[in-house]
């Protein structure tokens, strides 16, 4: 080897050595992010084999900590109550500073495209009031990580995305559903949030789900399409979750809300099973117990051609996994959906009714409604059917609209249309003049309704037949 190549060779192996002796960490871990206050929250990365790690924050916590034989070190780093702006300076090979560190309230937002839709809406898509919202957008103790959009069929340690304070300058490239989530969430708690966006449009949910809890629980159909797909795509079993959702655990969060269904309406029966199935894997995989895991029913949309009675099954399937699967809110859209665009544009009230769930179930505000009625029982009395539900401790309403798509059937199960009144009691008697001899109720049996039942905090009720 010539005196040439001998430079050229040593300047290659000097910095090729340089970049591997690099302390590095997960994209999560940046400026302007916020961690979870009061817990002991996950924190990882990689550097050299066997090199010891110091971690110091500006609110006074220390750690050492040492990588493995493959270079990779994890630990846990206690915070203390919500505040900021801290920093966290992490010492290995080489020295990294994570500024404007915030210590709050984190979720996580995932689904497909109505969770993925932005505040300045698709072409042809608005979404109403965002101008507004865009324009008082100003606020950084709202911060957002939207985590890049990628498929791979072998997890992955890392994933593409930065923190962005919201503003107006940021805010028109949030997703509508998390922005109008997380506002309101600020606002009532006082204390900084951070969200995580990990969405991704027309995927369908066995996309986001773990390829060990497919096999395990013998997911079929959804097996066989796996083995014969040539070439992967969004909706290919297990890619977004090895993708997008595998390099964001652990990082420690207080809870999921979730807007999907869309891309499974016609294997309703199968996602009965699927849907809690994939929550459960991520409650496992995360190791935070049973985490508040919120979502949203599918909204009123088209006509009896299209997508046809498919969308109420998968409504119930949502209704019934609500139902089962602790730790678990429903938000009911049937009132604010659209007849021709699967993406309703009023993504505000969306937003504020997932909040409500996490306002009343884990922030201790006992005074707020967060659920629209459940169907819990009917009484027959002669030619009627008085229903009683739950969740609508003042009773029940229709707000001023006229009571629509109520349906009664006899013995032989032919539904006709049906009259519905409010008793004394705050609860509905349904009948119809042709039934004399009632056995059962149905409600919002058709794709597209305008939900008209709601309870007397203004939340309307999902979709629901008193058969067993």
């Amino acid at each position: 080897m010539n005196k040439t190549r001998k430079i050229v060779f040593t300047i290659c192996i000097l910095f090729s050595s340089i970049n591997i002796a690099q302390t590095k960490l997960a994209s999560l871990f940046s400026n302007h992010m916020v961690l979870q206050q009061n817990t002991n929250v996950a924190i990882w990365g990689t550097d050299t084999p066997n090199t010891k790690i110091n971690i110091k924050t500006t609110w006074g916590e220390s750690l050492l900590v040492t990588t493995n034989k493959e270079g990779k070190w994890s630990t846990k780093l206690k915070t203390i109550q919500a505040g900021g702006p801290y920093e966290i300076n992490i010492e290995g090979t080489s020295k990294v500073y994570i500024k404007d560190v915030m210590l709050g309230e984190v979720w996580l937002c995932s689904g497909q495209s109505n969770m993925e839709i932005t505040l300045k809406g698709n072409p042809g898509q608005p979404i109403y009031e965002s101008n507004y919202a865009i324009a008082t957008s100003k606020n950084n103790q709202l911060r957002i990580f939207k985590v890049s959009k990628v498929t791979s069929l072998e997890a992955q340690d890392n994933c593409k995305g930065e923190w962005q304070l919201s503003s107006p300058q940021t805010a028109a490239q949030f997703s509508a559903t998390t922005y109008f989530y997380g506002k309101m969430l600020q606002e009532q708690l006082g204390v900084p949030v951070g969200l995580i966006n990990c969405s991704y449009g027309a995927t369908p949910a066995e996309a986001w789900t773990p390829l060990k809890t497919l096999k395990e629980e013998k997911f079929t159909r959804i097996l066989k399409v796996l083995k014969e797909t040539k070439e992967i795509d969004r909706t290919t079993p297990s890619v977004l979750f090895n993708a997008m959702v595998r390099p964001i655990i652990p990082y420690t969060i207080k809870g999921t809300v979730w807007y999907q269904g869309e891309g499974n309406y016609k294997q309703a029966k199968e996602y009965e099973k699927l849907f809690p199935a994939m929550i459960k894997s991520w409650r496992k995989e995360w190791d935070l117990g049973d985490f508040p895991f919120y979502f949203v029913q599918l909204a009123s949309l088209g006509n009896e051609k299209w997508p046809g009675p498919k969308w109420v099954d998968l409504q119930q399937a949502q209704l019934k996994t609500m139902l089962s699967v602790p730790n678990t809110g429903m938000v009911v859209t049937n009132d604010i959906g659209s007849k021709d665009c699967i993406h309703p544009p009023k993504k505000r009230q969306v937003g504020e009714r997932l909040a409500y769930w996490a306002l009343a179930n884990d922030y201790g505000y006992t005074g707020v409604e967060f659920s629209g009625p459940v169907y819990k029982s009917k009484q027959i009395k002669e030619n009627k059917i008085q229903l009683s539900f739950d969740y609508a401790p003042g009773g029940l309403t229709s707000l001023e609209k006229e009571f629509s798509d109520f349906e009664i059937a006899g013995k032989d199960g032919k539904y006709v249309e049906a009259k519905v009144t409010l008793t004394k009691k705050g609860n509905i008697e349904v009948w119809s003049d042709e039934i004399k001899h009632p056995v059962n109720v149905r409600y919002g049996w058709k794709s597209y309704i305008d939900g008209s039942l709601y309870n007397t905090a203004g939340l309307p009720a999902s979709s629901f037949t008193t058969e067993e």
